[in-house]
């Protein structure tokens, strides 16, 4: 069997295709939410950047925001043949990327993201069978379509502080 075709997403992108595919990409507090169907062979992938858009915006559909990128993965995998009920899920991202100083509140974006991707998959009733979210640091995750393997290298922020100082 041929090499797989690597496919690299950058945030508010998905894919979704066939066992000649492997799909990667690099997350921070973004998340990917990933689908596989076993017995096809067939699967996608996002990153999105916030849980959710803005109120009141009357637009196309937008990868860059959880709901909506679900909502084009399942568009996509749809018109492949397989249905929410056929896939199962895993979840990667949602880092803490910014250390809030003693009297800072950041918002926690990638706490937010995670649990959004949680809750989606579990309103369309897809099972999520392995997750790796929020912590500090980033994570670089490579999806194989074929195997629905999914390879993941955490980097913690002060792992990526020591390295840059060095």
């Amino acid at each position: 069997m041929a090499a797989a075709k690597t496919i690299v997403l950058l945030p508010g992108e998905h894919f979704a295709g066939d066992e000649r595919f492997r799909v990667r990409t690099l997350l921070g507090s973004c998340v990917s939410i990933v689908l596989w169907q076993p017995q096809r062979l067939i699967g996608a992938m996002s990153h999105f950047v916030l849980a959710g858009a803005p109120a009141g915006q009357a637009r196309a559909l937008n990868g860059r925001y959880g709901d909506e990128a679900l909502a084009l993965m399942l568009a996509d995998l749809g018109g492949l043949g397989v249905t929410p009920a056929d896939c199962l899920a895993k979840i990667f991202g949602g880092g803490a990327m910014f250390e809030a100083g003693p009297r800072q509140r950041l918002p926690d974006v990638g706490r937010q993201n995670g649990e959004a991707a949680r809750t989606l998959l579990q309103r369309h009733g897809i099972p999520i069978v392995s997750e790796s979210l929020f912590g500090d640091g980033h994570r670089q995750i490579i999806f194989s379509i074929r195997t629905g393997e999914v390879w993941m290298r955490h980097v913690r922020q002060s792992t990526a502080n020591a390295r840059s100082a060095a």
